[in-house]
């Protein structure tokens, strides 16, 4: 069986990054893994300081893909440490 998949879009500032944050915790109080994937049409720095990648794992997210025409990185907490594809 295939896990479950969805998603969510829209345009920037309609809350989607607060959506996604207010759902990681309700999914991780139930024991799931959620992985988030962010799509940009920018290049990426990895991990500034307040972007969405660094919310997304603050707030309980297993790993966190950022993809863009130009890269894509995933990052993913291992015992501590920061694990960068």
């Amino acid at each position: 069986m295939n896990p479950p998949l969805f998603g969510i879009s829209g345009r920037s500032g309609q809350g989607k990054t607060t959506l996604i944050e207010a759902l990681l915790p309700w999914f991780s109080a139930r024991g799931l893994t959620v992985n988030v994937i962010k799509h940009s049409h920018h290049s990426i720095e990895l991990e500034p300081p307040g972007k969405d990648s660094v919310r997304f794992r603050r707030a309980g997210a297993g790993e966190v893909l950022i993809a863009s025409p130009y890269r894509y990185a995933i990052v993913k907490e291992l015992n501590g440490a920061e694990e960068r594809h």
